[in-house]
């Protein structure tokens, strides 16, 4: 497969929107299972299971911890659901106004032929942000499409906002993660970002 990484074109809406907002809500699934996991949150459910259990009722054992469960998948569903409602009616609704209108910020696409046709499959954005003396860029909207993952497509765009913030003369990248997304973790540390608390940068 060719991929192509370039500008983004007002043609490019609709799909972009649709691949920004798919990759974002995928993120639900592991969001949960991570709560889920937790120490705390295994404690409160066999809590829930004993306190339903000593109430002397099947149903409370099992009613209590799944609404317990329920309560925190739909917590996990809201976090991100409620981020994309809010991204799509904010900085996504016009990206050339917010990443286009200035010349050291940017927002890319990742483009190739599939079926005979053009088409999205990734994406970044940059934009450029003033701290004392220095400036430097925020790596912003790292979507990749669930079939073109693995193949190094992260790891050129990821470059692509690098060589762009170089040659402006940014002293650093940053962006910010969660330690759900693993393997986005692991991509910025193969490319030389440290950790700093939730937020990772690369200094040039």
């Amino acid at each position: 497969m060719q991929l192509v990484i370039r500008r983004y074109r007002p043609s490019d809406k609709d799909t972009v929107l649709t691949l920004f907002s798919i990759g974002i809500r995928e993120h639900i699934g592991p969001c949960f299972r991570n709560a889920m996991t937790s120490p705390l949150y295994l404690a409160v459910t066999l809590a829930l299971c004993v306190a339903g259990h000593l109430l002397g009722s099947v149903l409370g054992a099992v009613l209590l911890p799944a609404v317990w469960v329920g309560l925190i998948y739909y917590c996990s569903y809201e976090l991100y659901d409620s981020y994309v409602r809010e991204r799509l009616r904010t900085d996504m609704q016009d990206i050339p106004g917010n990443y286009l209108s200035r010349p050291d910020d940017c927002f890319w696409v990742a483009e190739a032929e599939v079926d005979g046709r053009p088409q999205v499959l990734g994406m970044v954005a940059v934009m450029a942000k003033h701290s004392r003396k220095e400036k430097h860029g925020e790596l912003f909207r790292m979507i990749i499409s669930q079939q073109c993952r693995r193949l190094g497509l992260g790891l050129r765009l990821a470059q692509t906002v690098i060589n762009f913030c170089k040659e402006r003369g940014f002293s650093k990248v940053v962006l910010e993660t969660s330690s759900t997304q693993m393997a986005a973790v692991a991509l910025y540390n193969k490319l030389g970002f440290s950790i700093v608390v939730t937020v990772i940068f690369v200094h040039f």
